[in-house]
């Protein structure tokens, strides 16, 4: 992959039944940087997601890689190098740790460099991993399919402390040692606004705020406020 990659979204409309829940989402993330999507409750950010990834179809607007727009489908995007880690677990509870990361279509180390601590789990069921650790296993499964893009939907929901900072850190040497452009959905504003090299703050689904990591720190109060369902302004 070379510094080039550019994922590009353009005039995105998406909603689900007669209702647009997001309305002319424009934003890009290049290689090797982490991108936030943040916003209230309902704000869009898992609609904007899903549209992106192709698991929901958007009513107008491109999403692209190096200007060639993309397939429509979840699984040709995939292929393509955008894969998306659901708010879901995306692991299979009946397969075994290895299994599961053989599953992504690499060899099982693949998926270890980063998480050194999987290795002792690898034959048992994921199902009964802890919470951690079946997002963790959902990553490195995301990691071994080789991606160019992730998009990341609230990764740390319900997790411990300790647990969210493994993985919020971890994202930094994934950008830095893979060249993979990451998109983050995250509720630890604060935390994930220390790794961020830029981000996009959505408001009644729209982009409201928008601006590199030290413009946003600057509105960090505001963000955070957002995120519990106050209405952002720019100032």
């Amino acid at each position: 992959m070379n510094a080039r990659d550019e994922l590009r979204v353009r005039g995105l409309y998406a909603g689900y039944g007669a209702a647009d829940v997001v309305k002319d989402i424009n934003l890009t993330v290049r290689s090797a940087e982490i991108v936030l999507l943040t916003g209230a409750n309902g704000a869009g950010k898992s609609t904007t997601m899903n549209a992106i990834a192709g698991r929901i179809g958007a009513r107008k607007g491109t999403v692209s890689v190096n200007d060639a727009v993309l397939p429509r489908r979840l699984d040709r995007r995939a292929r393509l190098g955008v894969v998306l880690l659901p708010e879901q677990r995306s692991i299979f509870n009946s397969l075994t740790t290895a299994e599961n990361l053989q599953v992504a279509g690499r060899l099982v180390d693949a998926g270890l460099d980063l998480f050194p601590e999987l290795r002792e789990h690898l034959r048992r069921r994921a199902g009964l991993l802890s919470g951690g650790q079946q997002r963790i296993l959902g990553l490195a499964r995301s990691l071994a399919a080789r991606p160019k893009f992730l998009l990341l939907d609230e990764m740390t929901l319900g997790l411990a402390p300790i647990i969210v900072s493994r993985l919020l850190d971890c994202l930094s040497e994934i950008t830095a040692n893979h060249d993979i452009g990451i998109l983050l959905v995250e509720q630890h504003v604060h935390r994930a606004l220390s790794i961020v090299h830029r981000g996009y703050v959505l408001s009644d689904g729209q982009v409201s705020l928008e601006g590199d990591a030290k413009q946003l720190r600057a509105h960090s109060a505001q963000i955070e406020n957002a995120y519990l369902g106050d209405t952002l302004t720019a100032g």
